[in-house]
């Protein structure tokens, strides 16, 4: 495959693909387009959406979090602690305690210098064991103002859907209107040059890992609504892999640089009905986590041309 031609892939072929796969549901699947199938659809990927937010702006610094998931388990772990005290008591508890686990990922990679990928995964490990201390067991949750967050809408839309597409409207302001995305964009693509540049470098960075794990909570808060119980074991497990895969397919590379918010909410979307796709022609669950990874493998293998083509220019 030429450059041009990976070029073209890395752009686009989220989109394609996208298009391609809702073509053969609408041809294959009975009721695909039915009111009920297509709200189903959105509801289920609207927090893998938030996750993959987030972790598209980590990556863009050159990054990658790996305790997402277990940030949405501490973070709807908390919903049935601190319920007593109302709906918004219990939701910015939850969401701040996202937003502390991002701050020490970030003060691990900015200030102490640890690898982002070794400092998430140490989080992930204790973040889950974590939620289990807070949460122990599956717990309902009964408060009606969290039932109506999971199961309530407006104008037909969805809170949680809604939610997400504000969100994701942000953050395209964020990384295109911004001067924190515009400072984010040039840390992930050269860090040392941003430095020279006097660019506040640390700052930046544990603010985009603050973002991601406010992100992450705030997800795992709807998830645990729309659910009305709290699993700190199941919660969010491999979610991170959805996110990555969803980043990734969206053309945000993992050499950083670069954050492509409507790729990402192609990608979700992708990966949301691949694996609806798969559970309406009865193949299991499963198949679809093998799918994803066989994905995420053939976008890094189109973006390693890129990256090398890049390496190449710099040094001539």
């Amino acid at each position: 495959m030429s450059r041009f031609d990976k070029d073209w892939v890395r752009r686009n072929g989220v989109y394609v693909a996208l298009v391609l796969l809702l073509l053969v549901n609408i041809v294959l699947t009975d009721n695909f387009l039915s009111a009920g199938t297509l709200r189903l659809q959105l509801i289920q990927v609207a927090p893998v959406l938030l996750v993959a937010l987030g972790m598209a702006l980590v990556i863009g610094t050159e990054g990658i979090d790996l305790s997402v998931g277990a940030v949405m388990a501490i973070a709807a772990a908390l919903v049935p602690l601190y319920i007593g005290y109302g709906t918004v008591v219990a939701l910015l508890i939850s969401v701040a305690a996202g937003a502390v686990t991002g701050l020490l990922a970030g003060v691990l990679v900015a200030k102490v210098g640890v690898q982002p990928i070794i400092a998430t995964l140490g989080i992930m490990v204790a973040g889950r064991g974590l939620a289990n201390v807070f949460g122990g067991e599956i717990k309902s949750i009964r408060d009606q103002g969290m039932v109506e967050l999971g199961s309530g809408d407006v104008l037909g839309i969805p809170y949680v859907v809604l939610i997400a597409a504000v969100v994701a409207g942000l953050a395209y302001f964020l990384v295109r209107r911004s001067t924190y995305g515009r400072q984010l964009v040039a840390i992930g693509g050269n860090k040392r040059a941003a430095e020279l540049a006097g660019l506040p470098v640390k700052r930046v960075l544990i603010t985009t890992y603050v973002l991601c794990g406010l992100l992450a909570a705030l997800a795992g808060v709807l998830m645990a609504a729309r659910s009305q119980a709290s699993d700190p074991t199941k919660l969010g497990l491999l979610v991170e892999l959805s996110a990555i895969t969803a980043v990734v397919i969206g053309g945000t590379p993992l050499s950083g640089g670069q954050v492509r918010i409507a790729g990402t909410i192609a990608g979700a979307l992708l990966m949301q009905l691949i694996t609806a796709t798969l559970i309406f022609h009865d193949i299991p669950d499963s198949t679809a986590q093998v799918v994803q990874a066989v994905i995420v493998v053939a976008a890094v293998y189109v973006q390693l041309g890129r990256k090398t083509a890049r390496k190449k220019k710099v040094t001539t």
